[in-house]
C-alpha cells in the first residue's frame, strides 16, 4: 500500500529537487523576502523550516498572526492568485473533493491569496469550500515565504483591462510594482515546522488533491 503512495510523492519530490535547486545557487546571496524578478527565481522557504510570524487578515478583514492560526492544527497552506485565475480555481475545487479526508486526519487548509479581504468575501459566497480564506493584500507572507514575484508590466496592464483585475503592488517599491505569488502549497504541523512543500513557477502546473492528500497522511505518520 505505501509503495502505492510513494511514487506519486516522488514525483513531487523531483520537481521540488529541481525548483529548489534552480533557486539555491543563488538563495545564499538574496534575502528570501526579497521580491524575485521571475516567477522562475523564487526561493521558497525549506522543509524543516519554521514559517515566518507575518500577519494576515481574515475574510472578515480581522488581523491575525500566521503562526497563531497553525497553533490550532497541523495545516494545508495553499498560496493561489486569486478567485480571478482559472488555475487556481481548478485547484481549490479539487481540494474540495478530499477536503473531509484531510479534515478527518486533522489538518486545516488555509488558502492565501493577495486578494482583499473584501473580494474574498464574495469568494466565500460562491463555494462551500471548507477552507480558511486568507488575505495577504500586503503581501506580507507571500514575502516572507520567499515565493513572491514581480509581475510584468504588460502582463499586469493586460489584466487590469481584458480582466479588470487590480493586482496587488510592492509598497516598499517606488515604482510599485505589481507582485503575484507562485502557486504553492505548504504542510506543517502545529509548531510551524513544514514538512512538505510543493512550488512550481508555472501557474498553469499544480499538484493533484490525491498528491496532497498522500503527502498529508505521509508526514503525519511520520
Amino acid at each position: 500500500m505505501k509503495s502505492h503512495i510513494m511514487r506519486p510523492l516522488l514525483s513531487a519530490a523531483s520537481i521540488i529537487f529541481v525548483l529548489l535547486g534552480l533557486s539555491l545557487n543563488h538563495a545564499n546571496a538574496l534575502d528570501r523576502t526579497v521580491i524575485a524578478d521571475t516567477a522562475a527565481n523564487v526561493t521558497p522557504i525549506l522543509n524543516g523550516t519554521t514559517i515566518p510570524n507575518v500577519m494576515v487578515k481574515t475574510a472578515e478583514g480581522d488581523p491575525v498572526s500566521l503562526p497563531a492560526l497553525l497553533m490550532l492544527k497541523p495545516s494545508v497552506i495553499v498560496f493561489y492568485r486569486g478567485g480571478w485565475c482559472p488555475y487556481c480555481s481548478r485547484q481549490l475545487a479539487e481540494l474540495k473533493d478530499i477536503e473531509q479526508e484531510l479534515v478527518s486526519e486533522g489538518y486545516q487548509i488555509l488558502a492565501i491569496s493577495p486578494e482583499t479581504p473584501e473580494k474574498l468575501q464574495s469568494q466565500k459566497l460562491e463555494t462551500e469550500f471548507a477552507a480558511q480564506l486568507i488575505s495577504d493584500a500586503d503581501l506580507n507572507a507571500i514575502k516572507e515565504f520567499g515565493i513572491g514575484f514581480y509581475v510584468p508590466d504588460d502582463t499586469r496592464k493586460l489584466y487590469k483591462d481584458r480582466m479588470q483585475i487590480e493586482l496587488a503592488a510592492d509598497a516598499s517599491d517606488d515604482s510599485e510594482r505589481a507582485v503575484l505569488p507562485a502557486p504553492a502549497i505548504f504542510i506543517t504541523d502545529t509548531s510551524g515546522t513544514v514538512l512538505f512543500n510543493y512550488v512550481n513557477p508555472d501557474f498553469k502546473t499544480r499538484p493533484s488533491a490525491q498528491l496532497v492528500l498522500s503527502a498529508a497522511k505521509l508526514v503525519k505518520a511520520d
